[in-house]
């Protein structure tokens, strides 16, 4: 499990550890990826062009510290400090004892910016708001071709949140210390980030507020069947979706249900012939369940379908035309619920259910805010979908997605992914299991479809748009590519190397 902590947290920790070498560490670990990255890029470090972006206080310094490092192994290393009365002394006494050249001079930081071989983004760290100064905003846009390594976060991204109210530099690499910050986990911010390398300072935070699943964590999650399993045993999941004019979700969410582990699925809906035809397994009429998903492309039976639903005495899935209705409804339809609910909106359904003043725009660009928000006011767990998919709770514990594809992108893909969650839910796992554990399968799934096999390429279990050897898929072939999926992430040789993959520990 990758632990993402708020910067109250993190400053806590730190003030704990009074007197310990935190910001040697950190340097270290900085300097040493900066020296690799070098010798991969240009073969050796000798030589090279760093340039360090230098703000105020210990962010500043760290980069500083780091630029020291390196021109003491023979790189040609100089600073702009974009805060000069409140440059670190110490680390820039360093650099200065090294050989390192300093400006104060922004036409001279952008025309080194240009052609520097590495440059280290240390205007603002952890402490700083989103959005850039205007005296750092060119830094943002302005032309390079050498690797942007980011100090602990890059510049103008929102630690807590992700969000980016202005201007922010994008990195080829962010490394962050001690622990990971929610905004190197959800878009924009984590798409500023890049991959991410954990170096371990000694931090001893309390329960992380946010969290990413890893392999191992998936497979603890997934439900096995055992000796004495049968399919009310494994669950059996009820699904009221679909109708005359989108009998294809239906379709979808019976697929998602059946590749993703239900024992059984039980089919109430006006095309219940053409879903049997699909798939012979299914049960039609009503009769034992132990999870309803009810809402995807349901129509004219929207309103029936989620007042049966919601009078169930078992967990319950609300999405796509069922959130519609709920937000008309409002909170309060949801007040009488005893048996966990789990709502799956993307961005414009939850701007929907939050009202008000509320858009697709601003719930995507405060994912982590949108999510918390839903599920408090509605009393339920919320998987947001999205370029970063979030998962929250009442409580304000969350989890982010960070497995993908932007192939994901495609109709149906979502009705996949409510029968999947459904399944979960059917076998028993709380709604923020499942739908973090489906989440992740279905991210997987999505790779491995667009990738055109059984087997991810090292290093793409993580989202990036535009992936080489990745094409266009279906949401069927989504659902088909599940199992496959499933035993990647349950495989005993499959989890080290896919979470070496992307966001490093």
């Amino acid at each position: 499990m990758r632990h993402a902590h708020t910067v109250e947290q993190v400053r806590a920790a730190e003030a704990e550890l009074a007197g310990q070498p935190l910001m040697d560490r950190a340097v270290a670990g900085l300097a040493a990826t900066c020296a690799r990255l070098l010798r991969e890029r240009r073969g050796r470090v000798y030589g090279s062009r760093v340039l360090v972006l230098a703000g105020s206080g210990d962010n500043g310094g760290d980069a500083l510290f780091a630029g020291a490092a390196l021109a003491r192994r023979g790189a040609a290393v100089s600073a702009v400090l974009l805060s000069p009365e409140k440059a670190h002394r110490a680390a820039l006494a360093a650099l200065r004892a090294t050989g390192g050249q300093v400006t104060t001079d922004q036409n001279v930081g952008l025309a080194d910016f240009a052609r520097a071989d590495l440059i280290l983004d240390g205007i603002v760290g952890i402490g700083g708001r989103s959005g850039l100064r205007p005296a750092a905003a060119p830094y943002a846009t302005a032309p390079r071709t050498g690797l942007l390594v980011a100090v602990d976060l890059p510049s103008g991204v929102d630690a807590d949140t992700g969000e980016v109210a202005g201007a922010a530099l994008r990195a080829d690499l962010t490394v962050t210390f001690g622990t990971h910050k929610p905004g190197l986990l959800i878009d924009p911010g984590a798409g500023h980030a890049g991959p991410v390398q954990l170096v371990p300072i000694g931090l001893r935070p309390p329960a992380a507020p946010v969290q990413a699943l890893q392999h191992a964590d998936l497979a603890a999650l997934l439900p096995r069947p055992g000796a004495e399993s049968d399919k009310y045993r494994r669950g059996v999941l009820g699904v009221r979706a679909g109708s005359e004019r989108y009998p294809g979700a239906a379709q979808l969410v019976v697929a998602g249900a059946l590749h993703g582990g239900a024992g059984a699925v039980r089919y109430l809906g006006r095309p219940g012939a053409e879903v049997v035809r699909r798939h012979p397994e299914v049960l039609l009429g009503d009769g034992r369940v132990q999870a309803w998903v009810v809402g995807p492309g349901s129509g004219e039976a929207t309103v029936e379908a989620l007042d049966a639903t919601l009078a169930a005495e078992v967990p319950v899935l609300v999405d796509a035309d069922g959130l519609t209705e709920l937000a008309r409804r409002g909170p309060g339809a949801l007040a009488g619920r005893t048996a966990p609910t789990l709502l799956t909106p993307h961005t414009g359904e939850a701007a929907r259910l939050l009202g008000g003043a509320a858009t697709a725009e601003r719930c995507a660009a405060a994912r982590l805010r949108t999510a918390r928000e839903l599920a408090d006011r509605y009393g339920a767990t919320v998987l947001l979908k999205g370029s970063t998919t979030v998962v929250a709770r009442p409580d304000g514990t969350a989890r982010v997605n960070p497995t993908g594809t932007s192939w994901l992108a495609t109709a149906g893909s979502g009705d996949v992914l409510a029968g999947l969650a459904g399944a979960l839910l059917a076998a028993g796992l709380d709604p923020f299991d499942a739908a973090s554990a489906a989440a992740y399968l279905h991210g997987l799934a999505g790779r491995l479809a667009a990738a055109g096999g059984n087997r991810l390429p090292f290093g793409s279990v993580h989202s990036t748009v535009g992936d080489r050897g990745e094409a266009p898929v279906t949401a069927r072939q989504v659902a088909a590519a599940l199992p496959a999926a499933w035993r990647n992430a349950t495989a005993p040789q499959g989890g080290s190397q896919q979470d070496a993959a992307g966001l490093g520990d």
